[in-house]
This record gives C-alpha cells, sequence and structure tokens, in this order.
C-alpha cells in the first residue's frame, strides 16, 4: 500500500507540475498563484480521497493520464505530455530516428497486425519480412490480439539486440515462416526521392522537417543543379506534417539571399519575440521555383511555403495548407516525463500568421471553428501582391482534386489493394522498373475477380435515399400501387452493380494499384515515382515553369487577379 501511494504522489507531482507550466504559458495567465495553488491543493485532495473511500480500486496511472490530456486537450491539440515510456515517439518526430526493425506495420481490424511496409535496407527487409505478413509471434510473445501500439513497442529496443518473429504469409505454401532480427538504429529519409520529371524540371520530395531535412534537401538540389538540362525546381510539401522550425529556415536559405528574415515568433510578454533570419550563403537564388502544398502541408511546410510566396521567391502550387501558425518546445518533467507545450505563433515575412483556429476563444460546447476568410485580413508581399492571414497558405494556383468516393475510399480503407498487392507479389518475383510499369488490363480485372462481391462493402447513396424514402412514403400514407410502381422503375434504374461501377472508376483505381504493388519492389522511392506518373499538380508546374512569361506574371502584382 506504501509503494502505492509513492506511486500515485509522483503522478500527482507530474500532474502539477504540468498544471504550472501550462498556465504559466499560455495567454495572459488566466489565474493568479494563489488560484492555482487553491484548485491543486483541491485536486490533490479529491484524489486522495478517492483512493481511501472509492468502493472499487483505481488505477493511478491510467486516471492520472486521463486528466492531463483532459486538461491539455482543452489548451491546444499540440500541448502534449510525453511519459517515460513515450520519449522515443518525440525523438523520432524530430530526428526522424528510432531503434527497431525497420517497418511499418498495419492492424487490420479483427484480423490482426500486419507487416505494411518495411523500409529498404532496415533489418526487416534483409531479414525477408514482406507487406501483408500477418505477426504471430515475437520472440516467445503471442500477439495475436494486441493491437498495433503494443506490436509496436514489442518490435522496437536497444541497437544490437536480438529478437524473433514469426508470421503467417498468404498466397504461399509454407506459410508460418519464422525470421531471427537484429534491432538497429534506424533513419529515416527526411528526402526519400529525388530525380529530372519532364526532362527539365528537378523534383525533391521532402516527408519531414528534422534536424537533417535541410542537409539532405540541399544535397539533392546541389545534385540536381549538376544535370544541364535542369532548369527549374519543384519543392514537394504535400502531406508533410512539418517539424522542426529551425529546419524551415534553413530550407528557406537555400534560395534567397543571406540574412534573409523568414519569419518572426511571438510569446507572452512584449519582449518574447524572436527573429529567424537565413544564415548561410544560398544555392540558387534566381532558378524558377514551385512549391506544392494541400490541406496536409503543416507547421514547417507553411513556414517555407508561406516564406518563400511572401517573399516572390516561388509559386505556391496546390490546395490551401492546414493553418498551424503555433511554436511548440519541449519542457523536462519529473520521472523522465517531458511536456511539449506551446510557447508563441509564428508571424512570416509579410506580417501574417497563418494559424486557421483560435483554441483561446472556444464555442460554449468546448468545440472550436476556422477563422472564416471574411474575417482575414490583408497583407503584402515583397513585390506588392496580396495575401491573407488566417487559414492556412493560400496557393497562387490552385489544383482541383476533386472528391474520393466511397467505392475507391473503401478499396484503401478495407485493405482490398493492400491485400490485392500481397497476393500479386506472391505470384510475380519481379515487375518492370518503377519508371515502365502499368496496370495492364489482365491485371485489372484479376483485380476486380479478386473482390468478393458480398464482402465489399461500400455506400451507395442512390439506393440508401431511395429506401429511406420509400420507408417515409409508408410512413406519410403515399404507398400505394402506383407509387409502388414508380419505385420499382426507381430501383431498376439507380441499382448498383460493382463491375460496371470498379469499371468507372478505373482511372483512379489503377492508380491506387499500381502504388501498392510497385513499393512491394521498390519501396517508398519507387511509390513516389509510381505517383508521380499520373500527377497533376505536376502537369501544371510543367507548363508554368516552362513559360517564363507566365511564371513572372503570377509573381507580379499586376497581374495577380488575371493569374
Amino acid at each position: 500500500m506504501k509503494n502505492r501511494r509513492n506511486s500515485l504522489l509522483s503522478r500527482l507531482a507530474v500532474v502539477a507540475t504540468i498544471v504550472i507550466v501550462a498556465m504559466s504559458t499560455i495567454a495572459a495567465t488566466r489565474s493568479n498563484k494563489g488560484e492555482i495553488a487553491r484548485n491543486l491543493d483541491i485536486f490533490n485532495a479529491l484524489y486522495k480521497e478517492l483512493q481511501t473511500n472509492y468502493v472499487d480500486s483505481i488505477d493511478a496511472e491510467k486516471s492520472i493520464n486521463i486528466a492531463i490530456a483532459a486538461m491539455l486537450n482543452d489548451i491546444d491539440p499540440y500541448t502534449e505530455y510525453y511519459g517515460a515510456s513515450d520519449q522515443e515517439d518525440l525523438t523520432m518526430m524530430t530526428s526522424g530516428e528510432y531503434a527497431g526493425i525497420g517497418s511499418m506495420i498495419v492492424e487490420m481490424p479483427g484480423k490482426g497486425v500486419f507487416i505494411s511496409e518495411p523500409y529498404e535496407g532496415s533489418p526487416a527487409q534483409k531479414a525477408g519480412l514482406k507487406p501483408g505478413d500477418l505477426i504471430l509471434k515475437i520472440d516467445n510473445d503471442s500477439v495475436i490480439g494486441w493491437h498495433s501500439s503494443q506490436v509496436s513497442e514489442k518490435l522496437k529496443g536497444q541497437p544490437g539486440t536480438k529478437l524473433q518473429v514469426t508470421v503467417k504469409r498468404p498466397y504461399v505454401a509454407d506459410s508460418i515462416k519464422t525470421f531471427d532480427l537484429t534491432r538497429r538504429k534506424i533513419q529515416l529519409p527526411a528526402v526519400p526521392y529525388y530525380g529530372v520529371l519532364k526532362d527539365n524540371i528537378g523534383y525533391i520530395y521532402l516527408t519531414s522537417f528534422t534536424d537533417k531535412a535541410a542537409s539532405e534537401v540541399k544535397d539533392a538540389l546541389v545534385e540536381l543543379k549538376k544535370n544541364p538540362n535542369v532548369k527549374s525546381i519543384v519543392l514537394d510539401l504535400r502531406g508533410n506534417r512539418g517539424g522542426l522550425l529551425e529546419a524551415a529556415v534553413k530550407i528557406v536559405g537555400l534560395f534567397v539571399p543571406k540574412n534573409t528574415e523568414v519569419l518572426r515568433t511571438r510569446g507572452k510578454g512584449l519582449l518574447n519575440e524572436k527573429v529567424y533570419k537565413t544564415t548561410s550563403a544560398p544555392v540558387d537564388t534566381e532558378i524558377p521555383l514551385a512549391v506544392l502544398i494541400d490541406g496536409g502541408s503543416a507547421s514547417s511546410s507553411e513556414i517555407t511555403a508561406g516564406a518563400l510566396q511572401d517573399l516572390d521567391r516561388a509559386v505556391i502550387m496546390g490546395a490551401r495548407s492546414y493553418g498551424k501558425g503555433l511554436v511548440q518546445t519541449t519542457r523536462p518533467l519529473p520521472y523522465d516525463g517531458m511536456l511539449k507545450v506551446t510557447i508563441a505563433k509564428y508571424y512570416i515575412p509579410s506580417g501574417r500568421l497563418i494559424q486557421a483556429i483560435d483554441y483561446s476563444h472556444r464555442n460554449p460546447d468546448g468545440s472550436v471553428a476556422r477563422i472564416p476568410d471574411s474575417l482575414t485580413n490583408v497583407f503584402t508581399t515583397i513585390h506588392g501582391r496580396e495575401v491573407r492571414d488566417g487559414g492556412g497558405i493560400t496557393p497562387d494556383v490552385k489544383i482541383d482534386y476533386g472528391e474520393v468516393n466511397r467505392l475507391t475510399y473503401n478499396i484503401v480503407s478495407d485493405n482490398w489493394a493492400f491485400n490485392y498487392a500481397t497476393k500479386y507479389a506472391a505470384e510475380h518475383p519481379e515487375i518492370a522498373a518503377a519508371e515502365d510499369f502499368v496496370i495492364t488490363d489482365s491485371i485489372f480485372n484479376d483485380f476486380k475477380s479478386f473482390i468478393d462481391p458480398d464482402k465489399f462493402n461500400y455506400d451507395k447513396v442512390c439506393e440508401s435515399m431511395l429506401a429511406a424514402l420509400k420507408s417515409t412514403a409508408e410512413i406519410e400514407g403515399y404507398m400505394n400501387d402506383s407509387t409502388k410502381a414508380e419505385f420499382a422503375v426507381l430501383e431498376g434504374l439507380l441499382k448498383h452493380n460493382l463491375s460496371h461501377d470498379l469499371d468507372n472508376n478505373r482511372e483512379d483505381i489503377e492508380g491506387i494499384l499500381a502504388g501498392e504493388i510497385v513499393k512491394r519492389y521498390y519501396y517508398q522511392k519507387g511509390q513516389v515515382i509510381e505517383t508521380l506518373k499520373r500527377d497533376v499538380t505536376i502537369d501544371s508546374a510543367e507548363v508554368i515553369l516552362n513559360d517564363k512569361a507566365r511564371y513572372n506574371a503570377i509573381l507580379s502584382p499586376a497581374t495577380k487577379k488575371n493569374s
């Protein structure tokens, strides 16, 4: 009982520290010191009473962590507590490094946890683990029924330590296989691919802003510029959730003069402002540059795109970015804990803040909403173009990606494409190079045959709405023989045919299938190459970057509206 009390008190100490740090770093302190102390006393007394008098036992660690999460969620989504066991996750975000076998895993509800993507050159890939392998055991522990987070924790460990993984491999005769692996430090590249597209465009795909991101982008840029055919650069930040602010400043510095201001951060208090400027000589300040963004581009991605837009150094293309203009840092806590806390807002060169949600002003129910466009403010770029704050970075050239329908959504979410690629890879030892691989009629028809219509579920909106209308007609007394006959005609016209729907969406399905299949043979790099073949944003970038007059016109305030 004494040990349990000590554990409880240690947890309370962590909570107390988080409360004090959080309350002292958000807005102007909402409560004075006396109120903070009084509320901590109340919380401490309440918890002691629960531990002493509640009819059932209380899990101290679980309940305290729930209290921590509830408090931090009321501040903003980016202020987070990391316990001692979660430190590796924080390190992974900032450095791209962790120790383990080097593979992504996926949990399929009711089926188990599967290997989904071994990284090229990793212990998992070298040992022979493949996508689609169902993980049965790790060492002597069965993982059947485990969640992916539990399996991930078991696969990680100190570099140099050994483990044994037993899997069930579908579509092979000897399906139960055991692999001996040695964990090592895994370094995920921030730039998994760069190359030359459309004969003269240097393309750099940046997935995260780690401490090595700037050097990787610089190496790619320098290497691309060695090719005399390369006349322009595309920096792809789509889906990049961000990372280190300093990495964004360094990457902007590759394209603008030294000592250029990239952003300012402003924390609590008038004197708590910091200016970030580029500190190194650029690689190229003149080469035409396009930066690609979408709704998944956030944080440091938005600093990079926004600064290059404000400085009129690049044409921003794609869809509006996420809208995260908040800065976090880490603070140590007792018992090896860590608090990632929002300490400032950042403002890019035009002076605008692109934060889309004001978490300090919540609705009565606690929810928050994006700042409406009507309440945003106009700022100007260095050449006088109008840009707006709030709601992320609006691209100079907007690309309509269309909407994902339920059919293609379910092909991905229900793992039909993933499972078919597993089958295909088991039956085909090799395929053409990633640049040359295509989904033939034979492959597409084989995929159609692979889908079991009785197990394939997707929303048939017309059928659902028609059924609801029939029910309403019956309730309200309109369902007579004539109405029934009309409904029968409509049902015949609107009835879905899976084969027809698959054929009708073949172009989108081919892209999904090709990406999954190519990844089995050429890993992440191959998947990027495959995806770029049908990328409408790259096609648009080619047109603009190869038309100097249009490129300059987009960056010119006089013709901004016409562009």
